[in-house]
């Protein structure tokens, strides 16, 4: 699955207000899809990349040595999930970020899709 149909794919999920595609080397998405006036997902993306970079620290200077599935944020009316990608390596360096409106969204079968998007996506 290449990265438009991805998005899409991710926006179809119930709930779904904006999907975007990052790379967290950079903080730059790589697509987005949805959003609109009150959430911009290239701002959120850069935002987003600060959080997996420390959360990424934490981890290293705790040496948990584990990997990170996803990241999950709630807030009142939403909420974000960051699911963190591997590539054919094991390496992650690009995460999947989706906004769910909080009162239409199912969150576990949102990551359940994820993760089947994440098989799926080929880069």
């Amino acid at each position: 699955m290449n990265i438009e149909t991805a998005l899409k794919e991710a926006m179809s999920i119930e709930g779904a207000t904006g999907v975007a595609l990052v790379d967290w080397d950079s903080g730059m998405p790589l697509g987005t899809l949805g959003g609109g006036k009150y959430l911009d997902l290239d701002l959120a993306a850069a935002g987003n990349t600060e959080v997996v970079r420390a959360k990424m620290r934490t981890m290293q200077s705790l040496n948990l040595n584990d990997s990170i599935e996803d990241i999950l944020i709630t807030l009142a009316q939403q909420y974000h999930l960051i699911r963190l990608l591997r590539n054919s390596d094991g390496a992650h360096n690009l995460f999947l970020y989706l906004v769910l409106d909080r009162s239409k969204a199912n969150l576990a079968l949102a990551r359940h899709h994820l993760r089947r998007i994440e098989a799926e996506l080929d880069i």
